[in-house]
């Protein structure tokens, strides 16, 4: 239905079918939370709730984008890509502008957006758009660019452009995730690795649930995060927290603040690890204890959950879940939840009391199967 939208929307934006629709899916971080601009480890997969772009080439330089879902559109010349610039419009022009920055010739286009992943529920809805531009504009001028590169190129678009201070990790999953596989990506090495995802044969389901309370990456908490964590990499003579592996002695140089977020940093890589043995073994008992451990570091260490995120997992886990935790940079959005299949409408079901209990509005539910990244539609 996306795709139609988008094509429609194009065809009345300019009188003529697109020469293409692109798309870049949201993702949801199974685990290894904030662990990405701390050169450590990472396990996301993509989702099938994605940003689409319809797009042409326009001769004149220029750029026109529109926004199906706000109803707006905008038009931008060269001298107007400015970083900075606030607006939707932004994670497009972003991405112009970051692959001219890297020596790219980008001819003028028109695109047209829509996109079904959720705003600020922490699935990486504006890395979906930046992945899905990327994919659209490198096709439209015949620009040869690796999966790796296209990452990194659309994070760019994000932190200089937009100026959301974010890692790797969405931007990866966007581009480099396969269907039926989590993505293992070593941000220092950016290695990566299809790690089977096979939890439906297992009689068992990743339930999501939006807690719909939503968050913004460009806020000052994240960024205080991040400045913690180089703060204690400076302190204790690394490269990044990645690097330290005397966890106790690390903890006995800094001040409290400081050693928490260590704490989380250290451990969330090693349960990333543990993970992956986990799955490699089918062990989901203990890949839901792990999920139930990355949470709760998540709130008492790093300091980035709030009530209906906690709720929604502590909830989740009276029900009978595996394991359950916060996904995406904190501050509210979405938690997942690795439930038997047979028990989902019961998890679902429990959260939804719970909010109703604490007079919360209603959490969103939906299943998260492991999708392909960003690609051109047929």
């Amino acid at each position: 239905m996306l795709t139609h939208a988008a094509i429609d929307a194009f065809t009345a934006l300019t009188g003529s079918a697109p020469e293409g629709v692109w798309v870049g899916p949201g993702r949801i971080n199974l685990i290894g939370e904030h662990t990405d601009y701390n050169d450590g480890y990472v396990l996301p997969f993509a989702l099938p709730q994605a940003a689409y772009v319809a797009a042409s080439t326009r001769p004149d330089g220029r750029w026109q984008f529109r926004s199906v879902d706000l109803d707006e559109t905008v038009e931008l010349g060269q001298d107007e890509l400015l970083p900075g610039s606030p607006g939707w419009h932004s994670y497009l022009a972003g991405v112009v502008w970051a692959l001219q920055r890297a020596g790219h010739q980008v001819g003028g286009a028109d695109l047209v957006l829509t996109s079904d992943v959720p705003l600020g529920a922490g699935l990486s809805s504006s890395a979906a758009i930046e992945c899905a531009t990327l994919a659209a504009l490198a096709d439209l001028n015949g620009l040869q660019i690796d999966p790796v590169e296209r990452a990194k190129l659309a994070r760019v678009a994000e932190n200089a452009y937009v100026g959301a201070p974010t890692g790797l990790l969405d931007q990866a999953a966007s581009t480099l995730c396969t269907a039926e596989h989590a993505l293992f990506l070593d941000c220092r090495t950016l290695a990566t690795s299809q790690v089977p995802l096979a939890v439906t044969a297992a009689g068992l389901e990743i339930l999501v649930i939006d807690t719909r309370t939503r968050h913004s990456h460009v806020d000052g908490e994240y960024a205080a995060r991040r400045a913690s964590c180089e703060k204690a990499a400076e302190m204790l003579g690394v490269p990044a927290l990645r690097d330290v592996t005397d966890l106790d002695a690390a903890l006995a140089r800094l001040p409290e603040l400081e050693g928490r977020r260590v704490r989380h940093i250290v451990t969330e890589n090693q349960r990333v690890l543990d993970a992956m043995d986990a799955l490699a073994g089918a062990d989901y008992a203990r890949l839901g204890r792990l999920m139930t451990a990355s949470h709760a570091s998540m709130r008492d260490d790093y300091e980035i959950t709030e009530r209906s995120v906690d709720l929604a997992v502590e909830s989740a886990l009276a029900a009978g879940a595996l394991g359950a935790r916060m996904t995406g940079g904190g501050f509210g959005g979405c938690v997942l939840a690795l439930v038997q299949a047979d028990r989902v409408e019961v998890t679902a079901d429990a959260v939804r009391t719970a909010f109703a209990g604490a007079g919360l509005g209603g959490p969103v539910t939906f299943l998260g199967r492991p999708s392909a990244g960003a690609r051109r539609l047929a």
